[in-house]
């Protein structure tokens, strides 16, 4: 889902393991189910008590959107997005990358 300040991809299903909870995202919430990437800035696992989960169609294979200086391209091997700055992440059921 892109907004105008704020990508936020989140995953169902994963067969890795997010990295450690920080100190400022509290017990009380989820994290790791997605990651986050502002137009600026490197991305980051998401620390919230909700989901991106059935809020709007998936993007299907093949396509991509575009928007506030953020992209993504949803590709058979998984998510891609990045910023105006290069930084981004991708993201599968089988691993992630931030970069």
């Amino acid at each position: 889902m892109i907004a105008e300040d704020l990508l936020r991809c989140d995953i169902a299903e994963r067969d890795w393991t997010p990295p450690p909870r920080p100190a400022d995202c509290p017990g009380l919430t989820d994290y790791g189910q997605g990651i986050t990437l502002g137009p600026n800035g490197p991305a980051s696992f998401v620390c919230a008590g909700d989901t991106t989960l059935q809020s709007g169609p998936p993007l299907p294979y093949d396509q991509f959107q575009a928007g506030g200086g953020m992209s993504c391209t949803s590709e058979p091997s998984g998510m891609r997005c990045s910023n105006s700055d290069g930084h981004g992440f991708t993201l599968s059921r089988q691993a992630y990358t931030l970069f």
